[in-house]
């Protein structure tokens, strides 16, 4: 009787999913893999044109470096806030979380100054007389890594703080009872529980910059397309509808296969206990 009722509970949000997810994407999806009958020739032309293939490669290691950059800033932050006092803790969670109030528009025009060749940082080191002519930092790879981490390392950061805190003071100083420093009881006792949090907060991350559009598009520019840029153009400015599902098609297929990665080595490095 349970199950029935658990069932019917279910049927609502399945519903929903169904209808305003899973046959839309079809509804996209589908179509690309007609050409005068069933055929891949698409998927084919789409991994032999290397203007295509560069974009791609370039989304994936964008998304992939800055995951990884958010990991490992977010990891001792996320430590560091799990064992502050409780009153501190909400206002530092506070703190990491107020970017994420702001428009991702807003933010990208934010580092549009700082980043600029006129911006704060170019000044900053002119007047200190550490370069002498202004770096280019806005519209390259740098600037959207830049723009991505700091667009995303607050989820990575609220992923991990609410395992971190699950994690008993007791367990730390048992470890350390057995001659463990705290270098090595953050490595051998703190990291491993931490792992699941670790695997939301890089998928979340992950699949979050690799399909961002906007702080791409305004701080990478037009010679730093990446994937999402690249179906923007197809869909809005050339109209090739079934060409833009494609390319949201193949992201959608290496985001999964990713993610699967992801959780792999995670789970690898769960069971050696590094």
């Amino acid at each position: 009787m349970r199950k029935k009722w658990m069932y019917i509970l279910i049927v609502p949000a399945f519903t929903l999913i169904l209808v305003f997810l899973i046959i839309p994407i079809l509804n996209s999806i589908l179509p690309t893999f007609y050409n005068n009958g069933l055929s891949f020739k698409s998927y084919l032309d789409f991994f032999k044109d290397t203007f295509y293939m560069k974009v791609f490669y370039r989304t994936l290691k964008l998304a992939l470096i800055s995951t990884v950059i958010c990991m490992v800033m977010g990891v001792p932050t996320s430590y560091y806030i799990s064992r502050s006092k409780a009153s501190i803790r909400g206002t530092l969670i506070a703190l990491i979380t107020f970017p994420l109030l702001t428009n991702s528009v807003v933010r990208s025009f934010a580092w549009i100054t700082i980043l600029g060749t006129n911006g704060v940082l170019n000044k900053f080191l002119l007047n200190f007389n550490l370069i002498h002519q202004p770096l280019k930092l806005l519209y390259t790879e740098f600037a959207i890594i830049i723009g991505s981490v700091y667009l995303f390392l607050p989820v990575m950061i609220t992923s991990l703080v609410g395992v971190m805190e699950q994690i008993e003071e007791e367990v730390l100083e048992a470890a350390q009872s057995l001659g463990a420093n705290r270098f090595t009881t953050f490595m051998k006792v703190v990291f491993p529980l931490c792992v699941p949090g670790l695997i939301v907060g890089s998928v979340l991350v992950f699949t979050g910059a690799a399909s961002a559009y906007s702080t791409p598009q305004l701080l990478g520019g037009n010679k730093n397309m990446v994937m999402a840029t690249l179906i923007y153009q197809k869909a809005m400015t050339l109209s090739d509808w079934q060409g833009a599902s494609l390319i949201a098609a193949i992201m959608i297929v290496a985001s999964v296969l990713v993610i699967n990665i992801i959780n792999k080595l995670a789970a690898r490095l769960n069971e050696r206990g590094v």
